[in-house]
C-alpha cells in the first residue's frame, strides 16, 4: 500500500486522528503543483501601526454592530473584500491577536483540466496529478484551506524555491516547501548547499516561515520531501524562539544534509525532539552531507534513486505511518562512506570550482532535464566526462581529477566491503 492507496482509504478527520508522516508525506507532494491564480500569494505579516490598530478596533466594533441588524440566514458568509470570498479567523497567543484572512481556496479549486499541462512539476508529475485529484475527493484532506503561496526561479540567481501554507480550521497549519524540481537550475543550487550556506533558497525558507507564522494557529507544522525537507529543517533551526516554540514537528522525507558547520551545536539543541527524518532503505539523497538526527527508515519498493520517489514508500496497515525497514541497505552506507570521504578532501572553494565545472558540461550537452543526468544511473560517469573534453581546458582539468578521486576512493571502499564480507562469512564456516 502507498501514499495514493492510504488518500483512497483513510477517511478519518484529523479531529480523530492525528498529523503524521503520511499526511506530510503527502502534502510535501502536492507542493509540486504550480498554484498561481489559483491561490493567494504570499503576503507578509507586517505589524500594524497605531493607527492601523484603532482602524482595525473600529472597524471591529462597526462589524459587531451590523451583525445584529444582519439577517439570520445571513450569518457566517464570508466576508467579501476586493471581489474574492474572504475569511478571517483570530488566534490568542501572548496577549497579542494574530489574524489570519486569505481566499478560500481548497484542493477542489485546483481541478482546471485547462491547466494541467503547465500544472505539475516534478520527476513524477502523473503521480503528482493523481495526487492532486485524490486530495480534493478525500473528505481528510478536501477542507484544508491553501494559503500563501509563493513560487521563485531565478538563473542568474541559481535559484529555485517555492512554498504554500496548509490550514485546518483553526487548529493547526503546514507549511510545505517544494523540492527539487527538474530544472537545472534547481539542481545546480542544491549541489551549491555542498560548498555554500545558506543558499538562497534556504535564506527564503526562513523569511517565509517568519512571515507567515504571526497569521497562523498556534501549531506549526513544517514539511517537504528533498530539498523542501531540507528548507523545512534550516527554516526551524534559524527561526526565532518564539516560532520554534510554536512548532509541533518539522517533517524531513529524505532531505540532504547541511555542509559542515552550517548549523551550530545551539541550533540543533533549539529543535532536539521535534524533527522527523525519513529515509528510505536506500537512500542516496538522504544520506548526503551532515545531518545528527537519527532518521527512520522506511521500507520502498524499488531500487536506488527510485526510492527517493515516496510514490515507492510502503504505508503500513494501521494506516498511521511507514512500514519501517531493519537496517540501512550496504547500497545505501556505501555511498554515504564514499561521498562524505570524497567530499571531505576539498576546501569550500575547490568544491565550488567542481559544482561550477560540472555544470559547464551539463550545459554544453544541451540537456534542460535534470533527470537525464542525475537518474540516469551509472551512464552519469561517461556523460560526465565527454562534457569534460568540450569546456574550457581548467574546468575540464578540475572535473576529471575530482572524477578520478571519487572512483579511485569507491574502489577502495568496495574492496574494503568484500572484505568485510568476506570476514562474516568465514565466521560462520
Amino acid at each position: 500500500m502507498n501514499i495514493l492507496d492510504y488518500l483512497d482509504r483513510e477517511f478519518s478527520s484529523f479531529d480523530s486522528k492525528s498529523f503524521n508522516d503520511i499526511d506530510s508525506v503527502i502534502l510535501s507532494q502536492f507542493c509540486m503543483v504550480r498554484c498561481e491564480g489559483l491561490v493567494s500569494p504570499f503576503e507578509p505579516y507586517t505589524k500594524p501601526s497605531r493607527i492601523q490598530k484603532y482602524l482595525q478596533a473600529l472597524q471591529s466594533i462597526i462589524k459587531r454592530g451590523s451583525a445584529h441588524k444582519a439577517d439570520s440566514a445571513q450569518k457566517g458568509s464570508p466576508i467579501i473584500k476586493g471581489g474574492a470570498a474572504l475569511k478571517s479567523s483570530s488566534f490568542l497567543k501572548g496577549g497579542s491577536v494574530r489574524t489570519l484572512e486569505h481566499s478560500n481556496a481548497h484542493f477542489g479549486d485546483l481541478l482546471r483540466a485547462e491547466r494541467y499541462s503547465e500544472m505539475f512539476t516534478g520527476l513524477v508529475p502523473d503521480q503528482i496529478k493523481a495526487t492532486l485529484v485524490a486530495l480534493a475527493a478525500n473528505p481528510r484532506f478536501r477542507t484544508l484551506t491553501l494559503h500563501d503561496y509563493i513560487s521563485v526561479f531565478d538563473e542568474r540567481k541559481e535559484n529555485q524555491f517555492a512554498a504554500i501554507t496548509f490550514t485546518y480550521k483553526d487548529q493547526f497549519s503546514y507549511i510545505g516547501f517544494r523540492g527539487t524540481d527538474t530544472s537545472i537550475t534547481g539542481w545546480k543550487e542544491n549541489f551549491n548547499m555542498a560548498c555554500t550556506s545558506p543558499v538562497p533558497a534556504q535564506t527564503q525558507a526562513l523569511h517565509y516561515l517568519e512571515g507567515v507564522a504571526p497569521k497562523l494557529p498556534d501549531k506549526i507544522y513544517l514539511g517537504g520531501h528533498s530539498k523542501g525537507g531540507n528548507l523545512a529543517l534550516y527554516a526551524a533551526l534559524k527561526a526565532s524562539p518564539e516560532i520554534q516554540d510554536r512548532i509541533v514537528t518539522v517533517f524531513d522525507h529524505d532531505g540532504p544534509g547541511f555542509k559542515k558547520g552550517a548549523i551550530s551545536n545551539s541550533e540543533w539543541d533549539a529543535v532536539k525532539g521535534k524533527v522527523r527524518r525519513t529515509i528510505p532503505n536506500e537512500s542516496i539523497v538522504g544520506m548526503l552531507m551532515f545531518c545528527p538526527i537519527e532518521p527512520t527508515i522506511v521500507q520502498a519498493q524499488e531500487h536506488g534513486f527510485d526510492q527517493h520517489s515516496v510514490f515507492n514508500w510502503d504505508v503500513n496497515s494501521t494506516m498511521d505511518g511507514f512500514i519501517q525497514a531493519d537496517k540501512l541497505n550496504d547500497s545505501a552506507q556505501f555511498f554515504d562512506e564514499v561521498f562524505t570521504e570524497w567530499l571531505s578532501q576539498y576546501s569550500d572553494k575547490e568544491a565550488t570550482a567542481i559544482v561550477n565545472a560540472l555544470f559547464k558540461a551539463i550545459e554544453v550537452s544541451g540537456i534542460t532535464n535534470a533527470t537525464e543526468v542525475f537518474f540516469s544511473g551509472i551512464k552519469i560517469i561517461p556523460f560526465i566526462s565527454k562534457g569534460a573534453q568540450n569546456i574550457d581546458s581548467e574546468s575540464g582539468e578540475i572535473l576529471r581529477n575530482a572524477l578520478g578521486s571519487l572512483a579511485s576512493i569507491a574502489a577502495s571502499h568496495a574492496g574494503t566491503n568484500v572484505i568485510r564480507a568476506f570476514s562474516r562469512g568465514s565466521a560462520h564456516v
